[in-house]
């Protein structure tokens, strides 16, 4: 699926999964998810709100990681579209979008996670 930074103010950045991948890809009796970021792997809390039309994850580990690798150097602070790909239960590995061709995304995606499994 694709998702989107977010950011809220410098120092919060998050993700934007979009009301449709939260029905399609989250269980709604799951707490938090483990995200795969690199090398690095962390678990992140899903607010009630992400249930709710706000399907936003913010945590102070996932931003610094956001800001060092997607975002640095960027003036403008527009979104940037990421790759989250399911890798097991609640867990999903975050990956840029790398756009070869100019076909659309969702291939791109799809692409992209025949390649991390």
């Amino acid at each position: 699926m694709v998702v989107r930074t977010q950011c809220k103010g410098r120092g919060i950045t998050g993700l934007h999964v979009g009301v449709n991948n939260v029905r399609r890809y989250f269980s709604k009796a799951t707490p938090f998810i483990d995200l795969q970021l690199d090398h690095l792997r962390i678990r992140c809390g899903l607010s009630p709100e992400f249930w709710h039309g706000h399907p936003d994850i913010f945590d102070p580990r996932l931003c610094a990681w956001l800001e060092a690798r997607h975002m640095h150097g960027r003036c403008d602070r527009s979104p940037v579209a990421l790759a989250l790909i399911p890798a097991g239960e609640n867990s999903f590995l975050l990956q840029p979008v790398e756009r070869k061709s100019r076909g659309p995304v969702s291939e791109t995606v799809k692409q992209v996670a025949i390649h991390a499994a």
